[in-house]
């Protein structure tokens, strides 16, 4: 199923999100965290400020954010802070986004290269009001990166583009080192956790990059806790390994406002590490499934580790 077969636009369906009702629950012991209090944390955010950067780690509440800012690592979100579709898990802000800054490409390399990172997430909103859905700045953005920072590798986490002709083709061909599309969850709860997308466009999309240039790496990733049966996140798995997905990242699910889709279920340690041994058996380069992990988490040295397989692989 082609994106552009998505008949339900976000926007209109704002009720969707809303769950006034439902405050969020207690976090249990394992994946409470430290408030960020290091000078280099506020380094790293006065840095992004001084740029006119926004990243994903303060958009959408992630509890990472102490850790990885603390080591100087900030996953950039680009194209504005502002997102077309309404996701009943995300915290960023929904709306009618303000025109692509230009300067953008050239703010996001600089800070790459003051914060000297080996390697660099690069994700966005959705941007379903533009002709290409924001590939070509994308592009761009990895360009001054590469120009900027030549030693530092790139991972791109893109949304779906909604399947516009020429999109994903323009971002594979400024050669990032890992495209990233997150699944997000199994595809039974797509029509009240993720209305915006489909769920075998998004397996596509992943499909498609790797077809498009086999030495990229492949990563997608999941949330649980949001009602899923367990036998659908196994069949998630087999779906993105038919996909050739190269790496799986499952965390749990944290409901960030009360207008936000509950969290069902707590998902203990236990049950992540069952889930990593099962990807793992079916044949994933890497697997990171813990409650604290995210997309973006540990993504340097996950990468280091991505390579170093491939490269004992022959």
């Amino acid at each position: 199923m082609a994106e552009s077969d998505i008949s339900v636009h976000p926007l209109r369906h704002p009720e969707k999100r809303n769950n006034p009702d439902s405050p969020p629950r207690r976090k249990p012991p394992w994946i409470r965290v430290k408030a960020p209090n290091s000078p280099i944390y506020f380094e790293t955010r006065d840095l992004m400020r001084s740029h006119n950067l926004h990243t994903v780690c303060e958009e959408a509440a992630c509890p990472n954010i102490g850790e990885c800012w603390g080591r100087r690592h900030a996953t950039m979100m680009i194209m504005g802070d502002t997102c077309t579709r309404a996701c009943a898990f995300c915290n960023v802000k929904t709306g009618r986004p303000d025109h692509l800054d230009p300067q953008e490409p050239e703010n996001v390399a600089m800070a790459v290269q003051t914060l000297g990172l080996r390697h660099v997430v690069i994700t966005s909103v959705d941007r379903d009001d533009l002709p290409d859905g924001g590939a070509a700045h994308f592009a761009q953005v990895i360009a001054r990166v590469r120009a900027l920072a030549p030693k530092t590798t790139i991972e791109v986490l893109t949304p779906d583009f909604l399947g516009k002709d020429g999109a994903l083709e323009t971002v594979v061909s400024a050669r990032p080192d890992v495209f990233n599309h997150n699944l997000e969850t199994v595809p039974g709860l797509y029509p009240r956790v993720r209305p915006g997308a489909r769920y075998f466009a998004s397996l596509q999309l992943l499909a498609n990059a790797k077809a498009l240039d086999g030495g990229l790496f492949t990563k997608s990733g999941i949330m649980v806790g949001l009602g899923e049966e367990r036998q659908a996140v196994h069949q998630v798995m087999d779906d993105l390994r038919a996909a050739d997905v190269d790496f799986l990242t499952i965390g749990q699910y944290l409901q960030p406002t009360a207008k936000h889709h509950p969290v069902v279920d707590f998902v203990t340690p236990e049950q992540f590490a069952a889930y990593e041994q099962a990807a793992r058996g079916k044949g994933f380069l890497l697997v990171a499934a813990t409650p604290l992990t995210r997309s973006s988490y540990h993504a340097d040295s996950d990468f280091a580790e991505l390579r170093r397989r491939r490269q004992d692989m022959g």
